[in-house]
This record gives C-alpha cells, structure tokens and sequence, in this order.
C-alpha cells in the first residue's frame, strides 16, 4: 500500500428538499385546507477519525463526495425524509484545510472524533405555512435551500510517541525494525527510506509508537534531497531520536547539520526533547569510538548513547531512555487538572 499524506478533494452536502402544495380533499370533509409538508433537509457531509488507518491513499482514487438531497414534501403533511450524509474517513492525525492550503478548518488527534465539515440545506415550506385569514388556498411554496460545497486539503500528521531524526545512511530504519514489527526496506545507499514508516516498541511491559522519515540534507528545508515535507509526522511527537552514523568522518558536523534544518523548518521541533546516539558503532575500534564520540559530545553539548542495531549493544538503553520521556509525558498529560475556587 502506498503512503500518501496530503490529497485534494471536493465536498458538497445536499440541497434541502422542496416544499409540496397539496390540498385535503376528501368526501363528506368540509374545508379541508392545505396539507403540503417541508421538505426534507439535505444531507451533511462530515470527517471521522477512525482506527486502522495510518494513510490518505483512498483520497487519491476519489476525490468528489457529495451527500444526498432532501425529499421534497408530500400532501397530508408528511416531511421529506433527510437526505444521507457523508463521511470522510481518516487516521488520527489528519488536518483539514482550506482551498488555500494555509487555513486550518480543524485537526482530528483522537480517534472517533468528528468534525462537520458542510451543512446539508434546509428543507422549503409546504403551502400549509403559507395560510393566512385572506388566504385559505395558497398555491406556494418554498424550494429547499441549496447546500454547501468547497475544495478543502486533507493533510495528515502521524501521531507517533517518538520520532527519529538524523541523515540519510544513519541507521534509523534499520533501529526501527530491529526494536518494532515494522519491516522499512534498508540498503546500503541514501534515501532508501522514501515515505515515513511507524511501528510499536516494547519495554519493561510498556509500548510506545516510533515515527522514522526520510533523512534530511543540508538544504532540506529549501527542497534539497527529498526536502522537509515529512517533519510534519515527527511534530506530535514527545521525543527525537537523533540518529548519527560511525561511518560520518565528523559526526559533530552531522549532528550539526540536522539541527539546523529542523531549526529552519520550525513547528517547535528544536525545543522537543532530544536523545542524542551514535549508531552503528560495531564498525569501530576503541580508538575511532572515543574519537569519534567526543566530537559528538562536543557538537551535542552532552555525551550520547551507544548504539548498534546489528549486534542489540545500547538498543535496550535507548528504548528505556525514550520510554522515560513518553512516559513521563504521558502522567503529565493524565494528572487531574487542580482547581481554585476564590471565594
């Protein structure tokens, strides 16, 4: 299946259904009157977070999603029934934008959360409003009110408990399907990693979502290599994993280089909490290692991790060190909110 995070598509709900004139004409009842009922109102057109779904891909073969109109009034006042609505439905994580692409209309993080994006019309008046004093036989009628309909951009941001960072070759794929299920294609060359991947780390009987993306470049917020389009997927994230290789002749300038870009591109990605970890570190005697991580240290302004995803040295360090800021995050965000009452 194919990821895809951001599509196009038009929306209209349903015109109301008009109003019917119709009189009561039945034997032996005297001055039956009008009886022509509303119509029915058009159908709504709404956006639903639902389980299951981690991509936009069935928001490239259809893009047009119209909702029914409203059944039009019938005599002995009987109401046209509403017309069927519509629902869009999206993972968790997905923003609604305007035509423009710059105006947010809503962002759905939780699954079962719904938003009404466009209203059905509303039904038209049968002819039994329109009786007055003067008019005890009106022949009128409102037609339904038309519904709403617009362009809007569906852009989605994986909701993920860790992110990793770092350039491309650095090993992130590889630490992904070492510590999850996830199975991201891992070769020898740069970008091998093309679309963002997701997978479910456990630890000491606790789990939490790992987000890995396409390495970054110098550049990659002017559209250099594959560009900064998917920081978006690490910006919901408690934790950066910031990934660099042994094999970079100085890891500090590597590390360095990351930084910047995700400074560049911001969203707050330069404030998150970050882990710093020299990976593939099998590759390296004792004397490239101590080298290699003090030029690091001295980039980061801290020791990093150890890591080797091939031989399982520090994986279990690393995964407590994320779990401890996921979790930490999450008491933080389940603590009952405390509330002052000022007399």
């Amino acid at each position: 299946m194919k990821f895809l995070d951001q599509a196009k598509v038009y929306i209209r709900s349903g015109d109301g259904g008009a109003g019917s004139v119709s009189f009561r004409r039945e034997k032996f009842i005297e001055f039956g009157g009008p009886d022509g009922g509303d119509g029915g109102r058009g159908g709504d057109v709404w956006l639903e977070a639902v389980n299951g779904l981690n991509t936009l891909i069935d928001y490239r073969y259809q893009q047009h999603f119209k909702a029914k109109t409203g059944v039009h009034g019938m005599g002995r006042n009987m109401t046209g029934a509403k017309g069927a609505d519509v629902t869009l439905k999206v993972p968790a994580g997905t923003q609604v934008f305007a035509e423009d692409n710059e105006t947010l209309i809503c962002d759905l993080t939780v699954v079962g959360q719904r938003f009404l994006l466009a209203k059905g019309g509303n039904g038209g008046f049968g002819n039994q409003h329109f009786k007055t004093s003067t008019n005890q036989a009106p022949r009128r009628a409102n037609p339904g009110q038309p519904g709403e309909e617009m362009n809007v951009w569906l852009r989605l941001k994986l909701i993920a408990d860790a992110g990793l960072v770092g350039l491309p070759n650095a090993g992130k794929s590889t630490f992904l399907a070492t510590v999850t299920a996830a199975k991201p294609k891992i070769a020898d060359y740069p970008f091998t990693t093309l679309h963002p991947g997701l997978g479910v780390a456990r630890i000491d009987a606790r789990e939490f979502v790992i987000a890995d993306i396409p390495g970054l470049i110098e550049g990659a917020h002017e559209g250099v290599g594959i560009g900064d389009r998917f920081l978006g997927h690490v910006e919901r994230t408690r934790v950066l994993l910031h990934l660099v290789s042994a094999q970079e002749e100085n890891p500090g300038k590597a590390y360095k280089t990351v930084r910047a870009e995700l400074d560049a591109y911001g969203n707050g990605l330069i404030e998150k909490v970050e882990i710093v970890a020299l990976s593939q570190v099998d590759i390296l005697d004792a004397d490239e290692r101590k080298k290699k991580v003090a030029s690091l240290k001295r980039a980061a302004g801290r020791a990093p991790m150890l890591l080797s995803a091939a031989t399982g040295e520090g994986v279990e360090a690393v995964l407590r060190a994320l779990m401890a800021v996921v979790g930490d995050a999450r008491d933080r965000a389940a603590a009952p909110v405390e509330t002052r009452w000022d007399r």
